[in-house]
Formats: C-alpha cells, sequence, structure tokens
C-alpha cells in the first residue's frame, strides 16, 4: 500500500541516522522520523513531501504517486493553524483518504469558544469563558470567575501560555489580552482557572471509539501542583521541567475515576464530530468534578510522546499504532457518516 506522507518542509529529518543516536530535545522532526521509519516496517510503500505554503506540489504528488493514503503531519499551512482543515478539505475533494481529523472536527476543536459552547450544549463539564477578539481590544470583562487563565484563541501547543497567563484581577485580564493580540496576532480567549489534577485521555477511532489509558500530568517537586498547568516551559524547557519535577504516566487513581475520564474524553470526540485519534484534555478538581480543558486533534505521535506510550500501555505497539491510523482513515468517508468504523 502506497503511503504519501505529507509535513512541513522544515522537519523532513535525515534519513542516516538511529533512533537512539540522536537528541530528542534538538530533534525537531522527531515525528516525522518515527513514522517515515516504521511505516515501511510494517509493509508500507512510503514516499514523504514536504509543504509550507504552496499546494501545488501536494496537487502534483496525488498524480504522479496515486496514493492509497495520506498520512497527515501538517499542524498548519501557510503558518496558519486555522488552514490545517482545509488541506485535508483538499485530499477529500481528491477522493483520498488521509490518517487523522476530518475538517469539521479540525474546525471545532481548534476553536476553543466554539468547541466549549458545543460541550456546553452536550452538558459536558467545561471552564466558563470569554472571547477577545483583535478587533474589539477594549472588550468589557463580563467573566466574574478569578483567578482566570488568558490563552490564544485558536493556537495549541501551549503557545503563548506561562504563570503570567493565569491573572487575578480584570485589569490584570486585560493586560494579558493586549499581551495575546500584540505578541501572537490572534484572538484571545480568558477561561476560569480550574485548580486541581490535570489529564489527559487518547481516544481512537470514527465512531466505535476506544479510549486509552488514562495519563497525568504531575508536578512532584511543586509547593502547590494544583495550581500548575501546561505552560510552554512545562513541555519544552528541560531545566524547568526538572527543578519542578514534571512529569508524565500512566494516572494513579481509582478504576471508577478512569472510566469517567474516559467517558467523559469519548463524549467530546463525539460531540465536536472528530475521527481518527485525538488527545482530550482534562482536569479534575478537589471534589473530583471532571472539567474538559479541550480537545487536539491530530496530537504529536512521535513513538516516545504521551499519545504513543498510552496506547502501549493498553497494548498497542507503535508500528501497530500507525497501523491503525491509516486503517482508520481509509474506513472514514465524508459522504457515508454511518459507514466506517
Amino acid at each position: 500500500m502506497r503511503v504519501l506522507i505529507i509535513q512541513h518542509s522544515d522537519l523532513i529529518p535525515p534519513t542516516n541516522l538511529e533512533r537512539p543516536s540522536w537528541d530528542k530535545v534538538n530533534a525537531p522532526w522527531e515525528t516525522e522520523y518515527d513514522v517515515a521509519t516504521n511505516l515501511p516496517k510494517i509493509g508500507y510503500d512510503v514516499e514523504v513531501l514536504g509543504i509550507q505554503d504552496d499546494i501545488r506540489p501536494l496537487r502534483s504528488a496525488l498524480y504522479e504517486h496515486k496514493p492509497h493514503a495520506v498520512f497527515n503531519l501538517l499542524e498548519e499551512f501557510k503558518g496558519e493553524a486555522i488552514f490545517d482543515q482545509n488541506v485535508v478539505s483538499y485530499l477529500e475533494l481528491f477522493g483520498v483518504p488521509y490518517t487523522g481529523s476530518n475538517p469539521k472536527g479540525l474546525i471545532l476543536a481548534r476553536d476553543k469558544s466554539l468547541s466549549k459552547k458545543i460541550m456546553n450544549y452536550h452538558k459536558i463539564k467545561t471552564a466558563k469563558f470569554q472571547v477577545f477578539p483583535r478587533n474589539q481590544p477594549n472588550r468589557k470583562v463580563t467573566l466574574k470567575t478569578f483567578p482566570a487563565i488568558v490563552k490564544c484563541l485558536n493556537e495549541e501547543a501551549s503557545l503563548g501560555l506561562s504563570q503570567a497567563s493565569v491573572v487575578k484581577t480584570p485589569e490584570q485580564l486585560k493586560e494579558r489580552v493586549q499581551f495575546v493580540h500584540r505578541n501572537f496576532n490572534t484572538d484571545a480567549i480568558a477561561e476560569q482557572f480550574i485548580r486541581g489534577q490535570e489529564y489527559f485521555v487518547g481516544v481512537l477511532g470514527n465512531y466505535r471509539l476506544t479510549a486509552l489509558p488514562v495519563w497525568a500530568l504531575n508536578f512532584e517537586d511543586a509547593k502547590d501542583p494544583e495550581s500548575q498547568f501546561y505552560s510552554t516551559n512545562a513541555k519544552f524547557n528541560e531545566k524547568y521541567r526538572e527543578r519542578y519535577g514534571i512529569e508524565t504516566g500512566k494516572a494513579d487513581i481509582s478504576e471508577r475515576l478512569e472510566e469517567r475520564l474516559q467517558k467523559v474524553a469519548k463524549k467530546t470526540y463525539k460531540a465536536l464530530n472528530l475521527s481518527g485519534y485525538a488527545r482530550i484534555d482534562l482536569r479534575v478538581d478537589a471534589d473530583e468534578n471532571i472539567y474538559v480543558i479541550e480537545a487536539n486533534p491530530n496530537p504529536d505521535i512521535s513513538e516516545e510522546d504521551d499519545f504513543a506510550i498510552s496506547a502501549l500501555a493498553a497494548g498497542i505497539k507503535y508500528p501497530e499504532l500507525l497501523d491503525k491510523l491509516v486503517k482508520l482513515g481509509r474506513q472514514w468517508s465524508p459522504t457515508d457518516p454511518g459507514g466506517a468504523v
């Protein structure tokens, strides 16, 4: 089976390396390397295409290689995260299956405001919020619940998130909103900050869903772990991670709580019309109330990232996981919403 991997042009990895020989921190193409080297091991004929801001190379590759499926590793197009759904829409017009979420799911999940409105409709508990568009910089603060956390509305990977993102007054909130507008050129969203433990749940499937084991974000050396969250430093700064003892791993929780978290994750996945695979981020407060923070379609699937490791904990080895993603993509049909599994 021919698979075309599409990814960012500047993330095409070297082909002469063995995985243990390179430093994960200095290898931004880690996921791209893992996918490109593991798919051939399970029988796929792989072609790699780098894309940045021109769609024409993709059109040519579809005609020349005639792939049976496209493995989608793009997170943006022309530098815009909100354009990723347009690329998979393009693939659908060509009738070519692809891995990961469908366009509708990407649109609904990427917009944190829209996704929260849908979750509220489906009675999925989520934080109270207010949106601050760039073209309305002086919008009145109506959010009454503090502390609050200010984020980019459509960006992911914790872009712009730091301890300064948590604000305690309307004045601080407006200052942070202006910071987001100015530095990231995007709308901002302010949410009620939920004190508690943060969890991740990976979900696989189109209509019949599999929830992976619940994963926990732990701050072992923080004075107040329940006030911590996955900031940019918490994700990517190794010295910061060591200082606060930041680790992720299988959640040490009761079977009942795990089942509740998985149930909420699958309900969120369905409500947002996701397909393929996604990671649902949640927080649990002191009274075991579960809040969905956000849904992340097409999360990182490098072999050593949380999604793949949680799949391994469920008995799914990495090559098998990639195989499942390709098969789920081939089973998805935008014109037959009841026909996929």
